[in-house]
Formats: C-alpha cells, sequence, structure tokens
C-alpha cells in the first residue's frame, strides 16, 4: 500500500470515529443548501504545515469546496495569520473543522519542534532524523511533518531497513550472528535494504567493525565522550548516527563530535500543537 492509500485511509477513519452516523449538532442548525467561508487563523509562532493535507481532507469530504490558500507548507507563521479561506457548504465546513485542526495542530507542532531542533545543528554535518515513536496511524503525516520542519526520515516503517537493536542482538545470540543473519536474509529474499546495528559502548562498537557489513552504527546512549572516541574509532567507514536521551540542550555537542546522523523522538512522541483556529468568515 502506498503513502497516499494509507492517508486516505487515516482520513477516512478519522471521519468515522467523528462524525459516525452524522453530525446532529450542525444537521439540526444548519440548512443543507446554506453557503459560507471559513479561515485558517494562526494563534501561535511557529511552522505551518499540513495545508497540502487540508487540501485532500476537504476534497474527499466534499469536492465541492473551494480553497484559496496564502501561506503554504514550511513557511514562519505568526498569530493573525491567515494560511487559507475555504468556501462552500457550511455544514461541510463545520463537519470537517475539528479533523483539519487536529491535523495541522499536530504537524505544525512537529514541524516547528523539529525547526528548532535544526537550527541547533547549524554549522555542523550532523543531520538530524526522526523515529518510529509515532502516533499509531499518523505516522506518514507526523514525519511529513518532520521534513516540513526540515529534518529527514530516518525509515517509514520495520519495511524499508533492517534496524538491529539490542533486543535483536540478544536474542540472535550476539552481534555477528545478528549481522550474518540479515546478510543472508536479504540475498535469500533477493531485497536490497540497508542494514544499520544499535550499539551500546565502545566493545561492541569494536565487535561490528571487526565483523562489518553494515551501513550504519547506532551509538545508543553514549556520553558526548565515547562519542567522541566512536568517531575516532570508527574514522568515516561507516556512518554514524547518536540516539537515546539527546536534549536541545547537548544535541550541538553530540553534532560536534562529528556524527553524521542525530535521531530524536521528541519532536513526534512529545510534542506540542501549534494553536490555530478555523472560524467563520
Amino acid at each position: 500500500m502506498d503513502e497516499k492509500e494509507l492517508i486516505d485511509r487515516l482520513i477516512d477513519l478519522a471521519f468515522a470515529e467523528d462524525i459516525g452516523e452524522g453530525d446532529h449538532s450542525t444537521l439540526c442548525s444548519i440548512p443543507a443548501d446554506a453557503q459560507g467561508k471559513a479561515k485558517l487563523i494562526i494563534k501561535e509562532e511557529g511552522i505551518l504545515a499540513g495545508v497540502e493535507v487540508a487540501k485532500e481532507v476537504f476534497r474527499k469530504f466534499d469536492p465541492t469546496l473551494k480553497m484559496e490558500v496564502f501561506i503554504e507548507d514550511g513557511a514562519h507563521v505568526k498569530p493573525g495569520d491567515v494560511a487559507f479561506v475555504v468556501e462552500g457548504k457550511v455544514q461541510s465546513l463545520l463537519q470537517t473543522e475539528r479533523l483539519i485542526l487536529n491535523i495541522m495542530q499536530r504537524m505544525s507542532g512537529i514541524a516547528t519542534t523539529t525547526h528548532r531542533y535544526v537550527k541547533l545543528l547549524e554549522g555542523t554535518r550532523t543531520k538530524l532524523l526522526d523515529t518510529r515513536k509515532t502516533t499509531p496511524g499518523m505516522r506518514l503525516l507526523e514525519k511529513q511533518a518532520v521534513k516540513i520542519g526540515g529534518g529527514e526520515n530516518h525509515r517509514i516503517g520495520l519495511f524499508d531497513m533492517i534496524l538491529l537493536k539490542d533486543n535483536h542482538v540478544d536474542f540472535a545470540g550476539g552481534i555477528e550472528n545478528a549481522i550474518r543473519g540479515a546478510q543472508k536474509y536479504l540475498k535469500e529474499k533477493g531485497k536490497d535494504l540497508k542494514i544499520e546495528i544499535e550499539v551500546r559502548n565502545l566493545d561492541e562498537l569494536k565487535e561490528v567493525l571487526r565483523v562489518g557489513g553494515v551501513d550504519r552504527i547506532m551509538l545508543d546512549n553514549f556520553s558526548v565522550e565515547d562519542t567522541r572516541k566512536a568517531v575516532e574509532l570508527v574514522a568515516g567507514r561507516v556512518a554514524l548516527e547518536s540516539s537515546g536521551g539527546i536534549t536541545e540542550e547537548t544535541i550541538r555537542s553530540y553534532a560536534e563530535c562529528g556524527v553524521d546522523y542525530i535521531s530524536v523522538g521528541a519532536f513526534t512522541h512529545s510534542v506540542k500543537s501549534l494553536d490555530m483556529s478555523l472560524k467563520a468568515d
């Protein structure tokens, strides 16, 4: 299933859970032929995200709705800005309002937080990655928001990359068994996937370097000092990713060690939504 199909299913499910057998509040108070306008008003400074998804939500619910966009995804917004105006049946505007806000507030919150982290890495070679710590069903939209904010996607799910984490290594009986198993699997299945492995200390890092055959090594919960040592040990032979407990206060220190990537779960699992409203015009 491609990304568009997954997003279509998410939108359908969201309407099913919100509207159910019918929006009785709207149906009892608004004539079916009533026409009107609503505008998306920004109430907090940040990075806007979700405009393109909003277009799809309106289109799927009522293709007769007309949307005029003034501010595109990725733009810096401030209180009072109007991102778009949508015009058409008032019943449709009221029934789509909450889903539009739920999606755009969360996506904009993620984009805003991501952008803040990206700014902290300016001047280094390190790229910022997200994780799979996302809201179930919302992953594609949240990962879109990360990219809008200037970050990069690590992997979409369990299917587009091999990441051998500590549990995989322990259950497989060690680092060499895990790596050899991954290589054998890819060859047997005829798949071309990158292999990444997580290490918990410098000894495990040395073991991975001895075995070889991986595209990236994740340094899990390393101190800044050990990260610097890891970069020296690897000497550019394989990409390095720092992960685990990295905050806005410490991220610059990790980047300055020379790692290729830093992955942060916080901007998808603990983000604050950006305040906005969809109001009658």
